[in-house]
C-alpha cells in the first residue's frame, strides 16, 4: 500500500521560511508525479507546486518566485522550501501523488499545518 507522510509544518513569523518534507512509502517516488496543495480555512483546495518525473515542475501563482519544489528519489522524498511566508501562506498543506501526469491526484497525505503570524 503506498501511503504519503509530510512533515516540516510549523509557526512562522512572517518573512521567515519553512522546508516541508513528504515521503512516499510502498513504492519508488521515481515512479511518480508529485505535488503539493494546501487548504486554508473556509477556502477552497489551492494548488501550489508540482514536480514530474522528469523534474519538470510548476507553481501556483500566489507562491511563485517564494517556493520551491524539489526531488530526492534515492529518499523517496519531495520538498517544498517555503520562503517569505505570508500571513496567508497560513493552511493545511497536503502532499500528493500520481501515477501519469494527465491522471487525477489519487495519493494523498494526512496533512501538516504551516501557520504564518507575528
Amino acid at each position: 500500500q503506498v501511503q504519503l507522510v509530510e512533515s516540516g509544518g510549523g509557526l512562522v513569523q512572517p518573512g521567515g521560511s519553512l522546508r516541508l518534507s513528504c515521503v512516499l512509502h510502498g513504492n519508488s517516488s521515481a515512479n511518480y508525479n508529485m505535488g503539493w496543495f494546501r487548504r486554508a480555512p473556509g477556502k477552497e483546495r489551492e494548488f501550489v507546486a508540482f514536480i514530474g518525473r522528469d523534474s519538470t515542475f510548476s507553481y501556483g501563482g500566489s507562491v511563485r518566485g517564494r517556493f520551491t519544489i524539489s526531488r530526492d528519489n534515492a529518499k523517496n522524498s519531495v520538498y517544498l522550501q517555503m520562503n517569505s511566508l505570508k500571513f496567508e501562506d497560513t493552511a493545511t498543506y497536503y502532499c500528493a501523488a500520481k501515477w501519469d501526469a494527465y491522471d487525477s491526484w489519487n495519493l494523498w497525505g494526512q496533512g501538516t499545518q504551516v501557520t504564518v503570524s507575528s
